[in-house]
């Protein structure tokens, strides 16, 4: 099991009431949501630090980051026709 810490985490009583109709493991979702924002924030600075020495991403890179991203691409990597 992975190291923990337990804190208290104040959130809006609407909120803890939808989070109980989804799971029974709220410590558990709210730790998944935690991770994917971080993941989120990382990449961000990942992708500004890749612009700042290689320049602005062109149309075509975003493109096929996007296709990439919605799962339309082949496993070459090319953009797959729907």
């Amino acid at each position: 099991m992975a190291d923990t810490t337990r804190i208290t985490v104040t959130l809006p009583s609407d909120q803890v009431a939808e989070l109980r109709k989804l799971t029974d493991n709220v410590s558990g979702y709210v730790a998944e949501a935690v991770a994917r924002q971080l993941r989120h924030q990382l990449l961000g600075v990942d992708l500004r630090r890749h612009q700042e020495e290689h320049g602005e991403f062109t149309e075509e890179e975003l493109t096929q980051a996007r296709a990439m991203i919605s799962g339309a691409a082949d496993l070459d990597g090319s953009a797959s026709a729907t």
